[in-house]
C-alpha cells in the first residue's frame, strides 16, 4: 500500500489559507489580485468605449474633452484633502466621528469644486480658444459635486484590504456610465454625450457606496480633534497634490495650447495605453503597499524589508513586463484596433511605452512614506518631480513638440531618485538589489525597443516640428 504524499495537500493548504484566510498575507494577496482585476477591468471597458465612440464621434470631441479632463483633475487634486490616504493610516480610521468629520469635509470641497468650474469655463475658453469649453465645463463640474458624497465605507474597506465591493462599484459604475455614453452617442453624435454619461455613472456610484457596502452611514458632523487630524495630514497631502497635476497632466495642459484637436486626441489615446503600467502600479502600492508598509514597518526588522522587497519585486517586473509589450506591438495594436484616422497614436504608443520605466521602477518608495504618515516627505518629493518635469516640458514641446512631452517625465523620474534615496534612509527602505536589477532591464528594454522598431522610430521623430 503506498503512502500519499503531504506535498500536495500542503500546497492546498496554503493555497486555500491564501483565498479564505484573514492573515496580513493572505489580505494583502487578495487585495494585489482584486485591485490588478479591478484595473484591468476599468481599463477594457474604456478600451471598449473608446473602440466604440471613435467610430461614432468626431476626433476634436476627444481632444476637448481631454482639456476639460485636465481642468477637473487639477481642480480635484489642487483640493485634495488627503482624506482616503488619512483614514488608510490613521489609528482612528475606524472611528465613525473621524469618518463622518472627513466625509463633510470631503461634500464641502464637493461644492466648492463645482463652483470653480464656473469660474474658470470664461478663461478656459478663451485660453484655448474654444467657446464650448464655457458650457462644457461647469457640466463636468457636476460630478465632482456628486463625487463629493460617496461614502467613507469604500475607504475603510480599503484600509482593510477587502477590496471586493470595491471593485464592484468601482467597475459597475463605469459600465452604467458606457452603456448610457454609448446609447446616446448613437442617436445624438455629440461631445456632450460624454458629459452626461460621466454624470449618471457617478450617481450610480455614490449609491452603491452608501447602500453596498457594510457599516454605520455617513452623516453630517464636525469633531473638532478629527477635523485637527485631517487637516494636518491633508495639508501636505493639498500641496502634494499640487504638484501630482502638473506630474500627471500638465503635458496635456501644455500640448493643448500648441497642438490641434485632433493631435491632442492622438497622444490621448497613446497615454491610455502606455500609462497602464504606471498607473496599475501607483494603484496597487496605494491600495496594497501602503497597508503593508503600515503594518510592517520597513525598519522593525530584516523579516518585513523581505516581505515589502518581495511584493515590490514582483509589481514592478509585472509592470516592466506589460510596458515590453506595449512598445513592442503597440503600433500594430492600434492600426489593429483604431480607424485610420487614429493611426498616428501607434508610434506614440510605443515610444512613450519605453518612457514610464523609470516612474514604474521608483513609485512604490514615495508610497512608503505615505504609509508612515509622512505627508511632508512624500509632498518634498512630489514638488522637486513637479518643478522639473514642468521645466522639461516647457523646454522639450517648446522644441520638440509631442516628442518633449513624453520624454519629460523620464527625466524628471531619474533626477528625482537620488532625493527620494535621501527621504528613504530613516526607514532603511532603500531596495538597492531591486534598483539595480529592474535598471539593467529597462536599458535592455530600450535597446530592444529602439532595435526592432526602426520603422516607428523614423515616424515618432517625423513628430518634431520643424525649426
Amino acid at each position: 500500500m503506498s503512502i500519499p504524499s503531504t506535498e500536495p495537500r500542503g500546497f492546498s493548504a496554503r493555497l486555500q489559507g491564501l483565498i479564505h484566510g484573514d492573515g496580513l498575507k493572505a489580505r494583502a494577496m487578495r487585495g494585489s489580485v482584486l485591485s490588478t482585476a479591478n484595473f484591468a477591468g476599468g481599463q477594457l471597458l474604456r478600451l471598449i468605449s473608446n473602440l466604440i465612440l471613435t467610430r461614432l464621434l468626431f476626433p476634436e470631441a476627444f481632444g476637448l474633452m481631454a482639456i476639460v479632463q485636465v481642468f477637473m483633475v487639477g481642480l480635484a487634486m489642487f483640493s485634495d484633502i488627503g482624506l482616503n490616504s488619512a483614514i488608510v493610516q490613521s489609528k482612528r480610521g475606524d472611528d465613525p466621528a473621524f469618518l463622518n468629520t472627513g466625509w463633510t469635509m470631503q461634500v464641502i470641497r464637493g461644492f466648492l469644486l463645482w463652483m470653480m468650474t464656473w469660474a474658470l469655463a470664461g478663461p478656459a475658453a478663451e485660453f484655448y480658444d474654444q467657446e464650448i469649453l464655457r458650457q462644457l465645463l461647469p457640466a463636468v463640474g457636476l460630478t465632482a459635486f456628486l463625487q463629493g458624497f460617496l461614502s467613507t465605507k469604500v475607504v475603510t474597506a480599503q484600509r482593510h484590504l477587502m477590496l471586493g465591493r470595491a471593485t464592484v462599484l468601482e467597475l459597475g459604475s463605469q459600465a452604467v456610465s458606457i452603456i448610457v455614453t454609448i446609447g446616446l452617442a448613437m442617436i445624438w453624435p455629440s461631445v456632450w454625450v460624454i458629459v452626461v454619461g460621466g454624470i449618471i455613472g457617478m450617481c450610480s456610484k455614490v449609491a452603491l457606496s452608501h447602500f453596498y457596502f457594510p457599516g454605520p452611514a455617513n452623516r453630517f458632523q464636525f469633531e473638532r480633534t478629527a477635523f485637527g487630524e485631517l487637516f494636518n495630514f491633508g495639508k501636505f497631502i493639498f500641496l502634494s497634490s499640487i504638484c501630482g497635476f502638473l506630474i500627471n497632466n500638465g503635458d496635456r495642459a501644455i500640448l493643448g495650447k500648441f497642438v490641434t484637436l485632433t493631435e491632442l486626441a492622438l497622444y490621448n489615446i497613446a497615454f491610455f495605453f502606455a500609462s497602464v503600467p504606471l498607473l496599475l502600479t501607483m494603484r496597487l502600492v496605494n491600495q496594497v503597499m501602503m497597508p503593508l508598509y503600515r503594518e510592517r514597518p520597513t525598519e522593525a526588522s530584516a523579516e518585513n524589508r523581505r516581505d515589502i522587497a518581495k511584493a515590490r519585486a514582483m509589481i514592478t517586473g509585472t509592470m516592466m513586463t506589460g510596458a515590453l509589450i506595449l512598445a513592442l506591438i503597440g503600433d500594430w495594436m492600434i492600426r489593429f484596433l483604431y480607424t485610420p484616422e487614429y493611426h498616428g497614436a501607434g508610434p506614440i504608443l510605443v515610444f512613450f511605452a519605453i518612457a514610464v520605466l523609470p516612474g514604474v521602477m521608483i513609485t512604490s518608495y514615495s508610497t512608503l512614506l505615505m504609509g508612515r504618515g509622512n505627508s511632508r516627505g512624500f509632498f518634498l518629493i512630489l514638488l522637486f518631480t513637479a518643478i522639473v518635469q514642468t521645466a522639461a516640458l516647457y523646454f522639450g514641446v517648446g522644441h520638440y513638440g509631442i516628442v518633449g512631452a513624453i520624454f519629460a517625465q523620464t527625466i524628471a523620474a531619474i533626477a528625482t531618485y537620488p532625493l527620494v534615496l535621501v527621504m528613504l534612509r530613516p526607514y532603511q527602505g532603500w531596495d538597492l538589489r531591486h534598483d539595480i536589477g529592474f535598471g539593467l532591464i529597462a536599458l535592455m528594454i530600450v535597446l530592444l525597443v529602439f532595435t526592432l522598431k526602426s520603422s516607428a522610430l523614423d515616424q515618432f521623430l517625423a513628430l518634431i516640428p520643424a525649426a
